[in-house]
């Protein structure tokens, strides 16, 4: 078998979890053929690895770190070239659609903070031109504020009280103006989160990847006042798959390992925010590390707390360690009363809804 009939069968295998009823309602239509699954982060960069698990699981789109200079952009063209097949790079809904019809993956380039762009927005002498509008050219259309801790723009989740500044207002202005979707809370603290909310009056905001701190009151967790501002402006929250921030709370800085959940603990998030918000405001974000060199003995204690991240390698929650079992969370909200088409909305249609609003294409 042909690559890329492979490719089509593992994923019409992986959407027999995700049928629709005859007749069922949705934007799109019907057929569940017009189903389009999106992963709404992919920790890192564009990887075989990790393209291998999204084609098994049923994945038609991720959103993965757009590159930061121009040498590691060429390394990504020639990824698409090579496997030219079987992935594309997307820029708009449409795009996606297309990857769909044409039975390859879409990549969709987000950044997780506004980091790379430096001190662009804070000088005080020159001129006001900033390099976000190259990097949407090169195809960002995502773009969170902080990773963690303070930058220019704002607060990080581990200094939650810290407010947006100056440059990230001007950050958000310009996000907002290129038509690229803003991305708050997770890695980003509350009060620079609900300020660039509260500046971004008729357009949707997203967390692309978090979890629930009335689960777990964990620094990387959003509160239900933070999903319900971001559910206000029409966006979207995405669930993280990492063991830790489903589990581990502020409680326990001297426990070196958090006891391992199963899926069922990451199904229990969907539903807390079904009940908080209403369906439509719940994705998937599950943040998979697979085939990243990634050496977490290298963690910075000083900076990373203890509560935060338990010693150890990374773990994620059993049954959904990659996003090769994705099966496994659609049967599981379909055991739990979803409809089809509660679980097509959060599969991807929830996603698509937000990117077509602030895309405009």
């Amino acid at each position: 078998m042909q690559r890329r009939e492979w490719v089509k069968t593992a994923a019409a295998g992986a959407l027999g979890a995700l049928h629709l009823p005859p007749g069922a309602a949705g934007p799109e239509g019907p057929q569940s053929e017009d189903v389009i699954v999106v992963e709404g982060l992919v920790a890192g960069t564009l990887r075989l690895s990790h393209l291998r698990g999204q084609q098994q699981g049923g994945v038609h789109a991720g959103v993965a770190s757009c590159p930061g200079d121009f040498g590691s952009y060429a390394r990504e063209l020639k990824f698409f070239d090579r496997y030219r097949t079987e992935v594309i790079p997307a820029r708009s809904v449409a795009d996606i659609r297309q990857a769909r019809r044409d039975g390859r993956v879409a990549h969709i380039y987000g950044w997780q903070s506004a980091e790379t762009l430096g001190s662009q927005f804070n000088g005080t002498m020159g001129n006001t031109d900033t390099a976000l509008r190259a990097y949407r050219e090169i195809g960002l259309r995502i773009c969170g504020i902080c990773y963690n801790v303070a930058n220019l723009f704002g607060g990080g989740c581990l200094e939650p009280h810290l407010p947006l500044t100056r440059a990230g207002r001007r950050l958000v202005e310009e996000i907002h103006g290129l038509g690229i979707v803003l991305d708050v809370g997770g890695h980003t603290g509350q009060q620079t989160s609900l300020d660039a909310i509260a500046l971004s009056s008729g357009v949707p905001v997203i967390c692309s990847h978090t979890n629930v701190a009335a689960i777990a009151d964990n620094p990387r967790c959003i509160s239900d006042r933070l999903i319900r501002a971001i559910a206000g402006t029409g966006g979207v929250v995405g669930l993280t798959a990492v063991n830790d921030f489903h589990v581990r709370s502020r409680k326990d800085a001297a426990v070196p390992q958090s006891p391992r959940v199963t899926v069922e603990a990451y199904l229990d998030q969907f539903d807390h925010i079904k009940r908080l918000v209403g369906v439509d405001h719940v994705g998937l974000g599950p943040d998979f590390v697979d085939g990243m060199p990634l050496d977490y003995n290298a963690v910075n204690r000083e900076i990373i707390t203890r509560d935060m991240i338990s010693d150890g390698p990374w773990r994620y929650v059993q049954g959904f360690e990659s996003i090769a079992e994705l099966p496994n969370v659609m049967q599981g909200l379909r055991r739990r009363g979803w409809s089809e088409v509660e679980v097509r909305k959060a599969m991807g249609g929830n996603w698509l809804r937000v990117y077509q609003r602030v895309w405009k294409a």
